[in-house]
């Protein structure tokens, strides 16, 4: 794949920490793209194909399901954990994305790289340098819109206990880890102020979707060139 990396305006990503609300945020964008006339791919990350849902299930099963009898417990480190979400993400753009962009529909993808730099890099602690250079190798392809749902860490962690009675491998993470994530979506989104927009995610579900809703019509409206 070529390391050129392209921007597409018609691929949207919704990005954030746990307990956000991501959810309803794509049920917002979906329903603007559909009032609009667009056909809308909805997708996911990890996923999103066959291979790459399997994939997931080897980074976040926290539950040792996937051992053997008589298989001693072996934590998989962040550099294995950095590559697996990589190769997910280059089938899944390979067979979902572009195939979707090409044919003229709207992609939208409940995370994509930038979970990558928050959670592998200022989370793990692993080199950017070194996940940009599997961005450009493997992936080739970025949003033009990103919506970062902002939420306090301690109230994303209330919201969702509970929710899930095996919590994955990275639910499973102490707030600390999560500390890091969010500062490190917040300093991408500072960064790249053309691409991403904030959404309080503090607000009640309803204020967030009308949020949701205003970024991507505002986006639909003027997207930058």
């Amino acid at each position: 794949m070529t390391e050129a990396i392209l921007t597409h305006p018609r691929f949207i990503s919704l990005e954030g920490g746990e307990g956000a609300g991501k959810s309803t945020a794509i049920a917002s964008i979906r329903d603007v793209l559909l009032q609009r006339g667009h056909e809308v791919v909805l997708t996911r990350e990890p996923g999103g194909t066959p291979l790459a849902e399997k994939i997931r299930a080897l980074m976040l099963d926290n539950r040792q399901s996937l051992r053997g009898e008589g298989d001693e417990d072996e934590p998989l480190c962040a550099e294995a954990e950095l590559l697996l979400a990589f190769a997910a993400r280059a089938q899944h753009v390979r067979q979902v994305v572009r195939p979707a962009l090409q044919r003229g529909a709207f992609v939208v993808s409940d995370r994509f790289t930038d979970s990558s730099y928050a959670y592998q890099g200022d989370g793990r602690g692993l080199d950017p340098a070194w996940i940009a250079a599997l961005e450009r190798r493997a992936v080739g392809l970025r949003p033009g819109l990103t919506l970062l749902l902002d939420l306090d860490v301690r109230e994303g962690r209330a919201r969702t206990s509970g929710r899930d009675l095996w919590p994955d491998r990275i639910e499973s993470e102490q707030d600390d880890f999560f500390e890091r994530v969010r500062a490190g979506f917040r300093r991408r989104a500072a960064a790249e102020p053309a691409r991403f927009r904030v959404i309080d995610a503090a607000l009640p579900p309803r204020e967030v979707g009308l949020a949701v809703a205003a970024a991507v019509e505002q986006w639909l409206e003027s997207p930058p060139r």
